[in-house]
Formats: structure tokens, sequence, C-alpha cells
């Protein structure tokens, strides 16, 4: 048993700090938040010394296996790379305090294993396998201007295409086909692809992807299972149309219009922008061998991308924290809190990075909250985030303690 006392705790989502708490952490668990002490002599306190103690954050947008930000490149590595690169920038995601990730494309059972089997040291990973698009998507990495005999026959067969982060499919049956194997492979949720996006090179970044039917097969498929669909949509008109045909969550968002944001609240759509990357490639992206249509494509919403958020805030959308960051830009993942601070409150940041995110993984009161019975993931802040949100933003130099399920990562509180 691990007692933590003399602690002020930010839960998740209350208002206000529940001041001067204990905290008792059992089998991987919290076992009660209570302010009587705790007397037990086999117990290990550690006195939090009036500091503030919050759930592990959570990041419901990342790319574990995305090790370079041009996506033809990419696609010509082998799996030992991803992998690698993958353990790498995971084990720094928990260095920063992220005790949870949601990957929306690539990641597999393999990786999950590796973090469950304890193989690498890395946040919890949830995961929806291959992200789907349609030939000549977002996901599609095939440079419009290749040529491969193999595509000829792919096309010709009816076959799949598949790449590191994505597979490629056409067509209601082969939705649903694509779908349960996903399923089947251990995925918690689904990710297709909506409209255009910035990484891909063969498709405009305001373009509608796949037909209506195939979208009302994604969602019947994924309630049908008990879990949920999320859409990877930059322009207005698709993120209206996804609402629209019933999908759960939105990736990105990026110039969606009041009326739009408005419907997604009355909904309960969620919504997770993803700031980070787009600065981050904005500054370092041409540097780094990203292509020049990307770079074209990236001036259509760098300039507009934090004002819709307000959007999204005056709406009461159900807002998540993403950073979608990609090859060498991982370290930036703690900009996205400086990035969205100018539109949101420190505790609505808060909120994004904890409760809401678990509400959006599908772990409601699992993870992200400070409560009996949740995982028992714990961070202890020198000094009071709600007050100053930067010692979120220090990629883990403000954390004295770090604990995943019950065990510590960092304690510098012994």
């Amino acid at each position: 048993m691990i007692v933590f006392t003399n602690a002020d705790i930010f839960d998740g989502s209350s208002k206000d700090l529940l001041r001067g708490k204990s905290v008792v952490v059992a089998d991987g668990k919290i076992k009660d938040v209570s302010d009587a002490p705790i007397e037990d002599p086999n117990a290990t306190v550690i006195d939090c010394g009036g500091r503030v103690l919050m759930p592990g954050m959570i990041d419901a947008h990342i790319h574990a296996y995305f090790q370079d930000v041009n996506m033809n490149r990419l696609q010509r590595l082998p799996a030992t790379m991803y992998a690698h690169h993958a353990a790498n920038i995971l084990r720094d995601m928990l260095d920063r305090g992220f005790t949870s990730v949601r990957d929306t494309g690539g990641a597999d059972f393999g990786l999950w294993l590796a973090i469950d089997r304890r193989l690498i040291t890395a946040p919890r990973l949830y995961y929806c396998e291959k992200a789907l698009s349609q030939t000549g998507g977002h996901i599609d990495m095939r440079h419009h201007l290749d040529y491969s005999q193999q595509d000829n026959e792919a096309v010709m067969c009816g076959c799949c295409f598949t790449n590191p982060l994505g597979v490629i499919v056409d067509g209601v049956d082969v939705v649903r086909r694509v779908i349960r194997e996903q399923l089947r492979r251990g995925a918690s949720f689904i990710k297709f692809c909506g409209s255009g996006g910035i990484s891909s090179v063969s498709d405009p970044l305001d373009g509608i992807q796949f037909s209506r039917d195939e979208v009302r097969a994604i969602v019947e498929e994924v309630e049908n299972h008990h879990v949920y669909c999320t859409a990877h949509v930059h322009p207005d008109q698709g993120i209206k149309r996804v609402i629209e045909l019933g999908v759960h969550g939105v990736e990105h968002g990026t110039l969606i219009e009041a009326d739009t944001a408005n419907m997604a609240a009355d909904k309960g759509t969620y919504i997770v922008p993803t700031l980070a990357v787009i600065f981050g490639m904005a500054d370092e992206g041409e540097a780094m061998g990203l292509p020049r249509e990307s770079l074209a494509k990236l001036e259509l919403i760098a300039d507009q991308a934090i004002d819709r958020l307000n959007h999204m805030k005056r709406a009461g959308v159900r807002v998540g924290f993403g950073t979608d960051l990609i090859g060498d830009l991982h370290p930036r993942q703690c900009t996205e809190f400086g990035l969205r601070s100018s539109v949101f409150s420190n505790l609505e940041l808060l909120n994004q990075v904890t409760a809401m995110n678990g509400e959006i993984v599908g772990q409601k009161d699992k993870i992200g909250v400070i409560k009996p019975g949740a995982l028992a993931d714990i961070l202890v802040v020198d000094g009071n985030p709600m007050e100053d949100i930067d010692l979120l933003a220090r990629d883990g130099e403000g954390l004295s303690v770090i604990m995943k399920d019950g065990e510590f990562h960092k304690n510098l509180l012994s």
C-alpha cells in the first residue's frame, strides 16, 4: 500500500482543489481519497508537502510509428525501425507525465503487448490498428507521380493496400470486412479519414472522403461491437457531414464554423484539435523534408487553427487534448498547452488532458480522475497548475512524482 498525504487534489473535473487530502493506492488502483490520516505500519507514505496531486495526463492523438514527416519515405522503412522509434518516443511521453495515449493510426497489438509485458517503458496504449483511407485519401502514402506494377495488379483484383499507418479500402463490403478484422485484432476504436490532410500529397485538404454509405457502415459496425469511431477531418463541410452521419468523434476539426460547433455540442460529438503538429510543421517541416504539396496545404490552416477553438468553446463542445506529432517533432508535445491557452482557461486545459480524454477513449472514471476505483495514474506537481499551466509544459521537470498503474516511474519525494 502507498499513501500520499498532505496533498491538494485536482481530481480531473472539480473547479477547486480538494485541500489537505490523503490518497491510498493498492493493487494498482486508487483505494481511497480521505481527510482522515491513514494509520498502517506497512504503508509506504509519501508526504506531498502541500503540492498538487492530479491524474496522469492523456494524449488522445498520437502516432507511435510515424517516424518520418514525409509519408512517402515512411512507407519504405522496415517494421523494426517503427518499433524502435515507438519505444523511444513513448518513454519520453511517460517522462513528461502522459500515463495514457491513444494512437490514431499505426500502433498494433504487438506494441500493446510489448508494453503490457514490460519489454518497453511506455504509457498505457489505446489503439485503432490501421486507420481507414479511401484510394487516394489521406493515409494513401503513395505519391501521385509514383508508379508501381503492383498498383495495377491490386486494383484489378480488388485487394487492399496497407502501409505503416493505414489500410486503403473502397466500398461498403470491404469497409465492413476490414473493420471486423481490426476489431478482431484488439482495436478499441476505429478511425477513418473523412477529408484530405496535410501529410498526404495526392488529396486536396478540403476534399471529402468516403461515401455516405461507407461512413454509415463504419458507424453501424463499431456500434454493433460496442466501441466508437472517429474521423480525421479538417474542412467545415466535412465536419458537419460526419456529425450528421452519426460519427462519434472528430480529429483536428481545424476549419470548423460556429454553426457546426453548435451541432457537435448538441450531438455530443467530441473534437480533438491538434495544434502542436500544425505549428511544429510550420516551423520545422520544410527542413525535415515535408513535401512541397504538404507545405502548401499547411498555409491554408496555420493562421486559423487557434481562432477556430473559440467556436468550440462558445458552443460547449466536448474538447479533448491531442498533439498528432510526427517524425522528429515529438519533443513539442507539451507545447499544446501554450497554443491552447489563449482560448481555454487552465481549468479547461486540465480537464481536457485528464477526465475528458478519459471519456473520449472510452475509459470514463477509470483513467484521468482521482477517485476510488480508478487506475492509480498519479502526478504530483511542484506548484499549482490551476494557476500556472506552464508547470505541465516543462517536459516533466515540474513533476515530483509520475505513477502509472500504482507503480512509480519517477519519485523525488521518497
